[in-house]
């Protein structure tokens, strides 16, 4: 696994420089979720220390005696009853996308006295089984996120369908960036992390191009 981490970094590198983009101007996040231990283990001491997580607690449960070092993200839907726990233990959040959430957010943010960078996910592809705001109502909820519940908004994230080209989903997120002067880009896995970085991706969320395939059972 250490051999497909050093392999994907390579391909990022090389992306990068096929788009005349600094070398290191994309963030590899690798995906650990639902990874058993002995599967993640060689990928930090490899020197991986950037990590992607779907679900609050299994991060927790994984991470919670391992953590000084690492930048965890949560890349999965957040359900409000657990943005508490999500902000006291994620140093990034890529999933905000409803009013609701920007509320309790930005009311842990306030209890807390500390805040996570957070993405807004937009649904670039309108797809009814996925999260994210719809890109018609991105600029008005970018916009709420800010002036309403006092949210700084570092980036947007974004997942396209997988059985669509994703350069124009890609394009989309970035135009609404642009739009919105946002500045960061999570877009790109493991089969389009190399479009996403000719796109303008500043992070890439690779799990089994690393880790090899998830046992879901």
């Amino acid at each position: 696994m250490s051999q497909a981490l050093a392999d994907i970094r390579v391909r990022i590198a090389d992306a990068e420089a096929r788009a005349d983009r600094p070398t290191g101007a994309v963030t590899l996040v690798a995906v650990s979720k639902t990874q058993p231990w002995e599967h993640i283990a060689p990928v930090l001491d490899a020197g991986q220390k950037v990590f992607g997580e779907n679900r609050v607690q299994e991060a927790m449960e994984r991470w919670g005696d391992r953590r000084e070092g690492l930048e965890l993200r949560l890349i999965g839907p957040l359900q409000t009853n657990k943005a508490r726990d999500a902000v006291a233990f994620f140093d990034v959040i890529e999933t905000v996308d409803r009013e609701k959430l920007a509320r309790v957010l930005a009311e842990e943010i306030q209890r807390a006295g500390k805040a996570p960078r957070l993405y807004v996910q937009v649904n670039t592809g309108e797809e009814d089984q996925k999260a994210g705001i719809a890109p018609s109502e991105a600029d008005a909820f970018i916009a709420a996120c800010r002036t309403t519940y006092g949210l700084t908004v570092e980036g947007l994230m974004c997942i396209p369908p997988f059985d669509q080209d994703p350069a124009p989903h890609f394009a989309l997120l970035k135009a609404i960036a642009l739009a919105n002067g946002v500045e960061k880009l999570s877009m790109g896995m493991s089969d389009d992390f190399e479009i996403a970085i000719e796109q303008g991706a500043t992070s890439v969320r690779v799990g089994s191009a690393i880790f090899g395939r998830r046992d879901y059972a």
